[in-house]
């Protein structure tokens, strides 16, 4: 019997916010939620943003006058609306009408006449330019006179093509939140994630962790294009150009993998199962796969999967800008020049399925905790969904890396497939929905709506709903379907599916014929969806497509396999880690709740092991690891 991959847990940051509890979902959807929840995630977006605090259980603000609904407060709620989701790059990234960059220019003195100059002698080049000749001085100087030109770079700024991103909320800082030592901002929010994610499932860490052997748990993390700010390797290769020192620590802390090694490092003292799998925009389907493989397997019964992705930097920014990847102010300004506007709307620089010019970045550090089904019953851990599989398929020969091929058909006509085979025809033809990759370039809007208009044909779904909620926080490349996963989850909380709110109209060249697009959310209920599909599409052939099932239909399964009886007890046990959960809910609600971080604390080494031929105890874990043969080659066995 094949173990079920049970989501249990779930946390993050991206631009709408605080992942876990959905209140992310939640900041993309704010009008159409009753009041009391939106008003909710608004003191949480309030709290987190450094805005308000809460004083003897009331929120006040930072003059300490007390506030009865942020609603209620017009500058303080449009502050948050303002800072939140996709808007014009905020200075503390940097200054987009300011970029700073290095000019090169050719110097020539004045005929007949060498240029001079006094700089301090350790300022000096190693090797003489040619044609340079130097006079020592007084104090260290140097006189240095140059009698033929030389090419120089002089600090310069410059404007931005691209002025628009899906940013943090403006006023939440990782970094400040824990000792972060110089960490690169990616490792920052992904150490907040993890802890966020764990303090969902409202069991204690320890208890889950003395539950199952030590290799029985995972962590499969990565970011997609490593860390690329000044503290990784971004600042690595940018030092020696710009006259600083290379640290010690930028090297080793811009892997890509580096996400899962803090995780296992300073949250969670793993010694389990560890990987970074990397996919382009599909890096969290990639390490979600590994994790339902081995779940599926029975190897693994406990495993973290995330992502964590921080690229709102002028080097990146430029560098895919010059692909022609991102939505330039001078296009947005041509989409809309009916309009007359002189400044881009920043908040609609993403359009999935309308008409568009280019992605826009974000950034995002998402996961998502799951069990194997039976430890899940055991003990009593929510149920948020499953991940029944994940299918990745490469495009074949290509002619372009950078174009789409035939991969992800094959990967979306798999995902479907199973769904049919777990829910039949009427559910996945009526209750099904797809959360697109929906990039916002004009070429995804024509590929991607032709594979899910091409499958819905084939599998006589008429009307599927599609979402794009990059719209809303823009695209966080490897976390891009972290993202989604946890928007799918908002769905069978709330029961409203995000709507394309930036567009005008579907695109003409969009298939549609058997695709629901639209502007407003779409109202299901929360058991209107039995099953979603995340899909991706990305760089270099990429393609990865996830079935996630809904908890209602998770539930069914379970009493299938289970039988009732265990069922019922679940239930009993699923209240206690329920009001533990919504007791950290409230706790980060009301900005008590710091990650998760240990370092230098219950490091281990060989003495405290106590090694066997068949298993190895740990010293101060619960299980030992079993060390004996599995017997799956018994037959290729030396006799």
């Amino acid at each position: 019997m094949v173990s079920l991959p049970v989501i249990v847990g779930f946390g993050g940051i991206n631009s709408a916010g605080r992942g876990s509890f959905h209140h992310a979902y939640r900041r993309t959807l704010l009008d159409d939620l009753p009041s009391a929840v939106a008003e909710e995630t608004l003191v949480d977006l309030a709290v987190l943003m450094n805005q308000a605090k809460f004083e003897n259980g009331q929120l006040v603000d930072l003059n300490g006058v007390a506030i009865s609904s942020i609603k209620g407060h017009s500058s303080l709620h449009n502050h948050i609306i303002d800072h939140t989701l996709i808007r014009r790059i905020e200075s503390q990234y940097f200054d987009p009408a300011a970029v700073p960059f290095q000019r090169k220019m050719k110097v020539n003195p004045c005929e007949d006449q060498p240029l001079e100059f006094v700089v301090r002698a350790k300022q000096l080049p190693a090797i003489a330019p040619e044609g340079w000749q130097y006079q020592s001085l007084e104090d260290g100087k140097v006189k240095v006179t140059v009698e033929q030109g030389f090419d120089m770079l002089l600090p310069d700024t410059k404007i931005a093509a691209v002025s628009s991103a899906g940013q943090l909320p403006t006023g939440f800082d990782p970094k400040d939140l824990y000792p972060s030592r110089n960490h690169p901002r990616g490792l920052q929010m992904a150490i907040y994630a993890a802890s966020d994610a764990l303090g969902s499932i409202g069991i204690d860490w320890q208890i889950i962790a003395d539950s199952v052997a030590p290799d029985q748990i995972a962590v499969y993390a990565s970011s997609s294009m490593g860390q690329l700010d000044d503290c990784g390797t971004g600042g690595m290769y940018k030092a020696p150009h710009i006259g600083k020192r290379i640290t010690s620590k930028q090297l080793p802390l811009g892997f890509a993998e580096m996400p899962a090694d803090f995780i296992n490092a300073y949250v969670l003292g793993n010694v389990g199962a560890t990987g970074g799998h990397i996919g382009a925009c599909a890096t969290f389907l990639y390490n979600l796969r590994a994790a339902v493989s081995d779940i599926q397997s029975g190897k693994r019964r406990v495993v973290l999967v995330g992502t964590s992705e921080a690229t709102i930097n002028p080097e990146a920014m430029e560098g895919y800008a010059a692909m022609g990847a991102l939505a330039s102010d001078a296009e947005l300004l041509e989409l809309d020049k009916a309009l007359g506007l002189t400044t881009p709307n920043y908040r609609r620089a993403c359009r999935p399925f309308g008409q568009n010019c280019g992605f826009t970045m974000g950034e995002s550090s998402q996961f998502i905790v799951l069990f194997d089904d039976k430890l899940a019953l055991e003990l009593g851990a929510p149920i948020h969904g499953a991940v029944p599989d994940v299918f990745v398929h490469a495009d074949g020969y290509k002619k372009s890396i950078a174009g789409p091929g035939i991969g992800n058909y094959l990967t979306v006509a798999k995902a479907v497939g199973v769904a049919r085979e777990l829910i039949g025809d009427d559910a996945l033809r009526n209750k099904t929905f797809m959360h697109a990759h929906g990039t916002s370039t004009p070429q995804n809007r024509v590929t991607e709506s032709h594979i899910f208009n091409e499958i819905a044909k084939t599998f006589g779904i008429e009307n599927w709903p599609i979402a794009a909620i990059k719209c809303y926080i823009g695209h966080s490349l490897g976390s891009s379907s972290a993202d989604q996963i946890l928007s799918a989850l908002g769905v069978w909380k709330y029961g409203l599916i995000p709507g394309i709110s930036t567009i005008d109209e579907v695109a003409e060249d969009v298939h549609a014929s058997n695709l629901r697009i639209e502007q407003k959310s779409i109202d299901v209920g929360p058991e209107g969806i039995d099953a979603s599909f995340l899909n991706s599409k990305g760089f270099g052939g990429n393609n990865a497509t996830a079935l996630v099932m809904a908890p209602h239909v998770v539930k069914r399964m379970l009493a299938k396999r289970h039988g009732q009886a265990a069922v019922t007890q679940y239930q009993s046990k699923l209240e206690a880690s329920t009001q533990s959960a919504e007791e950290y809910n409230q706790a980060a609600i009301r900005g008590e709740i710091r990650p998760k971080y240990q370092f230098g604390e219950q490091i281990k080494d060989g003495d405290d092991l106590k090694i066997s031929t068949t298993k190895i105890e740990i010293d101060g874990y619960r299980h030992s690891i079993d060390v004996k043969s599995s017997g799956m080659y018994s037959d290729l066995t030396r006799k």
